[in-house]
This record gives structure tokens, sequence and C-alpha cells, in this order.
């Protein structure tokens, strides 16, 4: 039998997706009270499952308790990891052409953004483009964002994904993605499946990180790092024009914030 190349820990001294050996992950459940895991073959597999396990996702979230908000506003029955990488993700468009099945225009404007909180600090990035849609900003923001953590911290950090699309969310941890890369690239219905280049960066850099969690939060609502995101990838919009066509700001992307 094939030994299992992830494992999910759902409840133990450290939690998260490991890409570690079982000996490794041993150490992280044994003695732990009612310590909750289990190996997998793939990280989208072991996504899913520990997903489901945390009720980190608002679709899990129908239990008779009511699930706790945590302090970053994203529903959820358990609390943000210890010192997690926090990052938030948003997309957006101006689509006008998008009414009643029109198409996106050349004109429309849509962005991306994130914003990383880690350790008292923080890091945004944002910028614009010209008639795509704001799915493709949701990817965008996610792909920018894993590619900024994996640059600068440890991919054995705790990460946790905070976003509003249950689009990019769903294809992660519903095993959507480890499906599309299967069937070549393919939806379940054979169309060619939309921003792929996207999606295989992204299917590219999940198996870097070993502790990646998922947090979806209702959008533009009270989660203060949902709302940054949100009003940056606005700003990057009001800020594009033909002299700056993707509306970034010098200095942003660079310099951390403090909280």
């Amino acid at each position: 039998m094939a030994a299992k190349k992830f494992y999910a820990v759902a409840k133990g001294k450290k939690t998260g997706v490991f890409n570690e050996s079982w000996a490794t992950v041993k150490t992280y459940v044994a003695g732990y009270p009612g310590a909750k895991y289990k190996g997998f073959m793939t990280f989208e597999e072991a996504a899913t499952w520990l997903a489901q396990s945390q009720g980190t996702l608002a679709h899990h979230s129908q239990r008779r308790s009511t699930p706790r908000r945590t302090n970053h506003g994203a529903t959820a029955t358990q609390a943000m990891p210890a010192n997690a990488i926090q990052l938030y993700t948003d997309g957006g468009s101006r689509n006008t052409g998008n009414v009643q099945g029109g198409h996106v225009k050349a004109t429309d404007k849509a962005a991306w953004a994130y914003l990383i909180a880690y350790q008292g600090q923080e890091w945004a990035d944002s910028a614009g483009e010209y008639g795509v849609t704001n799915n493709k900003m949701e990817v965008t923001a996610l792909v920018r964002g894993l590619e900024r953590i994996a640059q600068q911290w440890s991919p054995q950090a705790p990460i946790v994904v905070i976003a509003d699309s249950k689009y990019v969310l769903d294809a992660i941890t519903k095993g959507w993605l480890a499906g599309w890369q299967r069937r070549g690239w393919k939806r379940s219905g054979g169309q060619p499946v939309a921003n792929q280049a996207l999606w295989q960066r992204l299917a590219q850099l999940l198996p870097q990180f070993t502790q990646l969690s998922y947090r979806w939060t209702k959008g533009h609502a009270t989660n203060r790092g949902n709302v940054f995101v949100d009003q940056t990838l606005n700003d990057t919009m009001d800020a594009m024009s033909a002299a700056n066509p993707t509306g970034q700001r010098p200095g942003m992307p660079l310099q951390p914030r403090k909280k």
C-alpha cells in the first residue's frame, strides 16, 4: 500500500496540512487529548478534510451550536493558529457589460488586492487590469499573496487565507482544482477551465506550504482585513488611466504597515 504523502491535523499540538513523514506528524498528535488527524494522497483531499473538520468554511457551519466569530471577523469554530500569517485577498471589477449575459467590455476596470498581517506588521499590494472578470482578479490576489509569502517567510509557517470568494475557496477545498488538473485543465463537461494559467500557477504553489488553512468571510462587512482589501482594489480602479493602466501606486507593495 502506498504511503500517505499529506497529513491533515484538525486537533493537535500543531494543526494544518503537512507534507512530512508520519514519524514527524505523529509528534504533533501524540498525547494530545482528542487528537484528530488523517492521511491523504493529495494536498487537495487533505485540505478539504481539514476545512470540513474545523468548520472553517461557511457551508460547513450548519451545526446545532452557533459558530463563533474570531477577532479576525471570519466565520469559524476555531481560533487562528498561534503566530499565523494571515493573508486577506479580494478581487473585483466594474463590469458594465455583464448585464443579463452581456460580456466584459475592453474598457471595464478590474483589480485585485491582498493584505498580509504577521507579527504586528502588514504588507499590501494591488494592481488593475482592463477587460477581465472579477473571478480572474480573485484568483490573482491569492496567487500574488502566496508568492509574496513564499519569497519572504518559511513555507512551514502556519498560514490562514481569509477571503469572501467561494469561487476560489471551493475550488481548493472541494477538490475542483485537483479534478481540473487530472482532466488536463478541463471541467467535468469537457469545457476548458477559465483562468487556466492562474489555476496552474496556484497548483504549483499550494504544495509548497505545509500549514495552509482557509476561512470564508462575508464580503464588505465587519472583517477589517477584508474591508481593507476591498477598499484598496477600488482605490486601484479609481487610479487606473491611460497613463497608469494598472493603477499601481509607488511604494505600496513593499512598505510594511504598522497595525
